[in-house]
Order: structure tokens, then C-alpha cells, then sequence
């Protein structure tokens, strides 16, 4: 298998970290988006989306999408169980992964492809040229704290995301809370239950990925 990554990017990362709770090595390739390289012919065919991360198998299939690609990875390596180990607990791994990319990184991506300097007529990724809308970048920092209290909410009453095990979920969670860093976009001051877990996911050696 051969990973198609960027070190710079945060949807990459969390494959990576995925990786390396199961405690593997893949063969990587680095995509440089800076420069344009997703845009290439040969990365188009690898991911026609123009995006990473990709995962090319033994057999040449192209599997795109973190979700996807972290499924056929567990499909594999089943231990530790990190889409969980029973049907609750992959459901709510799987809800809680979702929140975290439709109310959490989603608005990140608004707040920042509509501001960076850089990507100007590249509000949304792919090919097409989409123009930045300003307010969509301040609609994203509001939502971006909307989410975090959310799941400081949740955190009340869970160690973990999905429950008493880490999971896909927290991993989502962690580089999002990364990336608002990243942005200028603390933890909210009073929201001590998601200070506790960042605390805590911040300190596995996966972090590091």
C-alpha cells in the first residue's frame, strides 16, 4: 500500500494518527499543495477530487475520503478498535467523527479558505475556482466556538467523544482543535471538561503523527 499525504495538512494527520494507534508504517508519498501538486495529471489520476489523502492498494484501487480509508485500515488491523468494538460503539464513533467534520471542520475550512491570502479563488478545494466570501470566513470562527462548546457539553459526561474508548472520533476532534490553534482560535476559558481531554488525547505519542 502506498499513502498519499501532506505533512502540512490537517485531514492527512488524521490518517496518520490512525496509523499510528494501530502501530503501522505505510509507504508515503508527500503531495507539496503549495505548489499545486494535487493538480498534476498524475495526481488527478490517482484522486480526480485533487485532494489527500489517498491510499493506493497492492492493486492499484484508489481509496480517497479519511473515513474510507481508516475503515479498510481497521478492516485489517481490528486492534485497538478504533471505529469501536461493538454496534453502539461503532455507531457512536461514527456519529461523533461526523459532528466533528460537519460542525467542526467544516466551519475551520470556511474560516480559512475564506481569508488566506493564499487562495484567492480557492474558497473550496478541487479544480473549479470558487471566489472568497469574507463573511464566511467570520461565520466559521463563530461556529468553529460554537462546536467547541459542544463538545465541552459532551465531555461532561464522557472520558472520550464516543464514550469510555478513544476513537476515531478524538482524533478528528484533536486536529480540529489543532487547527483552530493554528488560526488563532483557543479553547474556549471556561470549558474545563475540553481542556481535560484535549489534555489528556494531546499526551498519546499518536499526537506526534
Amino acid at each position: 500500500m502506498r499513502f498519499y499525504d501532506c505533512r502540512t495538512a490537517p485531514s492527512p494527520r488524521r490518517v496518520r494518527i490512525f496509523l499510528a494507534e494501530k502501530g503501522l508504517e505505510l509507504d508515503t508519498v508527500q503531495v507539496d499543495l503549495g505548489s499545486g501538486e494535487q493538480f498534476s495529471d498524475e495526481f488527478k489520476s490517482i484522486n480526480p477530487d485533487c485532494v489527500v489523502p489517498v491510499l493506493q492498494l497492492d492493486d492499484g484501487q484508489c481509496i480517497s475520503e479519511v473515513v474510507a480509508i481508516c475503515s479498510y485500515i481497521e478492516a485489517l488491523h481490528p486492534v485497538p478498535a478504533l471505529l469501536g468494538e461493538t454496534p453502539g460503539a461503532k455507531a457512536a464513533a461514527l456519529m461523533w467523527n461526523a459532528k466533528v467534520e460537519q460542525q467542526g471542520l467544516s466551519a475551520m475550512a470556511d474560516a480559512f479558505r475564506n481569508s488566506a491570502k493564499g487562495l484567492k479563488d480557492k474558497a473550496l478545494t478541487g479544480l473549479d475556482a470558487y471566489p472568497q466570501i469574507p463573511e464566511l470566513a467570520v461565520r466559521g470562527r463563530q461556529r468553529v466556538d460554537r462546536f467547541m462548546a459542544r463538545m465541552d457539553e459532551r465531555l461532561a459526561d464522557s472520558k472520550y467523544l464516543a464514550g469510555d474508548f478513544f476513537s476515531i472520533a478524538d482524533i478528528s476532534a484533536m486536529v480540529f482543535v489543532d487547527f483552530a490553534a493554528w488560526l488563532k482560535i483557543p479553547l474556549p476559558s471556561d470549558a474545563e471538561n475540553l481542556k481535560r481531554w484535549y489534555n489528556d488525547v494531546s499526551k498519546r505519542p499518536s499526537a506526534a503523527a
